[in-house]
């Protein structure tokens, strides 16, 4: 068998805030940055994957990735669900840095990553996209690859093979619907803090001529700021467009409740991180004193157990799952499961660096094989950075095309690996000082 002989990672960045390219009101500098993986192994495919991060924190999510080198180097290649699967739960499973969470924080992170990049290297192997080598895999092998610990009270394996059984008529009419017709997507771009109304006007107009029919706002700096863009987007694009806000875990519930009040005669369609992700309960009070306005949240849920219970509370409308939060492909199965038991639309967060490229994976998978419909379903698009990847996510007309090359589509170009490494690639040394 194929041995995995190596794991390198690297530290690269870019200085998006610069540009106020991706400011909120809880992140108002961030430097787009991915803690970037690569399994090298010795008969020629690689498995690339990333831990997305926003600035001084990727020396420390490198380190934890450094970490893991132990279970991964000198492993046979992964091809299969069982190795998959055998991977994952070893991860997990180290006593000593499950200390560190447990399964939350910076060490999950790390495991997150690297069960990526074996999803990558084994999908290449494969020669196919990761969410069609998911999807052809039997609802027995999906289910081998989750851990149902702490969710047998909400999720059992045999209510994940129910669900994943029912869905097995039509998954090749999905899957072929897909590379004709894509995923529907909206757009944050028009809605960072920093920019001016001018430049959110500009780039609202040109959501609706790229055929989006949702956008989204940054809110939660200044009530007074935040009527006035919204009020200002609601003209742009008029009645019939979703435009969703997005808090950035800003508020406490009060503050949540009457700050959304005033923007409710300009029909918000979620309230995304209004609070705390951790905080299941002031989500359902959000909920109920907000419907009929959704009330959204994931980027920042750090395992399934905490999604198990903001489903199993009420207290969300939209789960928006991460590629790169919690433990990899794996985790993101059980939670797009629960999802689905709690009939929740899953409409994963995206942008930074890379997570458009995965989560697309993820929801196409989630079409074909486990929810088996669209409906309110939505990916976000963030038109960053996506020319420094081999296999970029395309949006077209409102929505993602199916990527169809081998693997996760999480492969940097060597240039970008060269120019932006941290601290002393080409682009960085030439900004200090500045």
């Amino acid at each position: 068998m194929p041995k995995i002989i190596d794991l390198d990672v690297l530290d690269i960045r870019f200085p998006t805030s610069r540009e106020l390219d991706g400011s909120d009101a809880m992140n108002p500098d961030p430097d787009y940055s991915a803690a970037y993986v690569v399994l090298r192994t010795d008969d020629g495919p690689e498995g690339h994957g990333l831990a997305f991060t926003i600035g001084r924190g990727n020396d420390v999510q490198a380190a934890a990735i450094h970490s893991l080198a132990p279970h991964v180097v000198g492993r046979d290649v992964p091809e299969t669900a069982q190795a998959l699967a055998d991977l994952y739960f070893e991860l997990i499973g180290d006593s000593q840095l499950r200390w560190l969470g447990p399964e939350k924080g910076v060490a999950h992170m790390a495991i997150g990553a690297v069960v990526n990049a074996a999803w990558d290297l084994a999908a290449r192997r494969a020669g196919l996209p990761v969410w069609r080598f998911l999807a052809q895999m039997t609802p027995e092998e999906i289910v081998s690859l989750v851990d149902f610990r702490y969710l047998s009270d909400a999720l059992t394996p045999e209510d994940a093979l129910q669900i994943l059984r029912s869905c097995e008529h039509g998954k090749a009419e999905r899957a072929e619907f897909l590379m004709r017709e894509g995923y529907p997507a909206y757009t944050t771009s028009p809605g960072w803090l920093g920019y001016s109304d001018d430049k959110l006007a500009g780039l609202a107009r040109q959501a609706l001529a790229d055929g989006f029919d949702m956008i989204k706002l940054k809110v939660g700096g200044s009530l007074d700021d935040d009527v006035r863009r919204m009020k200002l987007a609601r003209e742009v694009v008029g009645e019939k467009v979703r435009v969703a806000v997005d808090a950035n875990q800003r508020w406490d519930v009060d503050t949540a409740v009457r700050w959304m009040r005033e923007l409710a005669p300009y029909d918000p369609y979620w309230i995304e991180e209004p609070t705390s992700p951790d905080d299941v309960l002031a989500h359902r009070a959000i909920a109920d004193a907000l419907a009929p306005i959704r009330v959204a949240t994931g980027e920042h849920v750090q395992n399934r157990v905490v999604f198990k219970q903001l489903l199993q509370a009420g207290a969300i409308d939209v789960l928006q799952l991460d590629a790169c939060r919690v433990a990899g492909v794996n985790e993101n199965i059980a939670i797009m499961l629960l999802a689905k038991k709690f009939d929740v639309p899953v409409c994963p967060h995206a942008g930074g660096v890379g997570l458009c490229e995965l989560v697309r994976h993820l929801s196409m998978f989630d079409f074909v094989a486990v929810s088996g419909e669209i409906g309110e379903r939505v990916i976000e698009w963030v038109d960053h950075l996506h020319e420094h990847f081999l296999d970029p996510a395309v949006v077209r007309d409102g929505r993602y095309l199916a990527p169809d090359a081998p693997g996760f589509s999480a492969q940097l170009k060597d240039e970008t690996l060269s120019d932006y490494r941290f601290p002393d690639g080409p682009v960085w040394t030439a900004l200090e000082g500045q």
